[in-house]
């Protein structure tokens, strides 16, 4: 995007202005970055209460298959993501990914199971490409970008009681379930999901109606409004992909340590194995490994080590083994957290590497993933 673009503007853009939000350019949209509590303060009230993201800029995008099958739409969307989707029952979703012909990561996504058609949620930067790649390749289904709805994630242990005000009906959610709400007569599709590890929702409503519902959530004591800085932070702690950072079209899915994503029956051996693009070498990454993997990284000390920070077997440098892909300060974890690909050799917690910062080599210890115990409602 060059220079010359505007920047396009969620429907919450009067709010977040209204609100102090330091505003800045993320995937072509003005974004707040932080309001006048600061990222720290945001991340952790999003651990110990609930904070409220605007996250509209993201892709919403209905697949709905000529026939009028879901079966047929999920046949169909399986040709391009090595995950089940039929065996995706209605009201559920699921985290799945595109993949390249090279078994690389065109973009990460979540699907929904909707009844009739399915619901899909891409990544902002990746949206206009994720739509025409479905229309390329899923001729029997018409592929719906929607332009009319903004997207607010509700996150944190008292998202739940924060939501049941304007709709008790949530309490009854688990992890991953979606349902139909109406939220101050609008009509909304709520997910019980999230980007921060904690349980949360991420809630679609009409763009008409999302400044009314986000004041009305952003009302409850428990909720705050949070940025884009402290969205990062909580899910570089949960370790979390970030599209563009820690994956895309160089890292596969296995060495992503994204295996779990990928279901039985999309693997060898399952009754519909392979049929996605990178299939061979995926299939083949998941029998016989990889020579790298993504791995939690933990400085020592208090200095974070940022993305594109090169990582070395030794503390003189001599021998470059990978690359930090994000990093940052851990606030609930009180101390710097990072991720990275290191060789499988070296992808074992408690591997001592060493990060270069400033020219000098740090020592880094290789962790588990996530940093901080996910507190999803199963």
């Amino acid at each position: 995007m060059d220079d010359q673009t505007p920047l396009k503007k969620t429907p919450l853009h009067a709010l977040h202005l209204s609100l102090g939000a330091k505003m800045v350019p993320f995937a072509g949209y003005d974004m707040p970055v932080q309001y006048p509590a600061g990222v720290l303060k945001e991340h952790l009230h999003t651990r110990a209460a609930a904070g409220l993201f605007d996250v509209s800029h993201m892709g919403q995008v209905i697949v709905k298959a000529k026939s009028g099958s879901c079966e047929d739409a999920a046949r169909a969307l399986e040709s391009l993501v090595p995950v089940d989707i039929l065996g995706l029952k209605p009201g559920r979703q699921r985290y799945g990914f595109f993949t390249d012909e090279n078994g690389g990561i065109l973009d990460d996504l979540m699907i929904t199971n909707r009844g009739d058609h399915l619901f899909v949620v891409v990544n902002a930067a990746c949206k206009e490409a994720d739509v025409a790649h479905m229309e390329a390749h899923l001729s029997g289904c018409d592929v719906t970008l929607l332009e009319d709805r903004a997207l607010l994630a509700l996150q944190g242990p008292r998202a739940a009681s924060a939501l049941a005000g304007l709709w008790p009906e949530v309490t009854a959610m688990k992890f991953m379930d979606v349902r139909d709400a109406s939220l101050l007569d609008a009509a909304c599709i709520i997910s019980r999901s999230g980007y921060s590890g904690e349980d949360g929702f991420e809630i679609s409503v009409p763009s008409a109606q999302a400044e009314q519902i986000a004041k009305a959530l952003l009302e409850h004591p428990d909720c705050q409004p949070i940025g884009l800085g402290a969205r990062d932070s909580l899910r570089l702690e949960a370790g979390l992909c970030l599209y563009g950072n820690d994956i895309d079209t160089t890292t596969s899915p296995i060495e992503a340590s994204l295996e779990w994503a990928i279901q039985k029956a999309r693997r060898m051996g399952g009754e519909r194995a392979g049929g996605f693009p990178g299939a061979d070498r995926i299939l083949d990454e998941l029998t016989n490994g990889t020579s790298r993997r993504r791995v939690g990284l933990k400085p020592e000390g208090k200095a974070p080590v940022r993305g594109h920070s090169k990582l070395f077997a030794d503390g003189e440098g001599g021998t470059e083994i990978g690359e930090v892909t994000s990093g940052g300060f851990g606030p609930s974890v009180e101390g710097p957290v990072a991720m990275g690909y290191v060789p499988t050799d070296y992808a074992a917690p408690g591997k001592q590497i060493f990060a270069e910062v400033r020219g000098k080599y740090l020592p880094v210890t290789v962790s588990a993933l996530p940093f901080i115990t996910p507190t999803y409602k199963r």
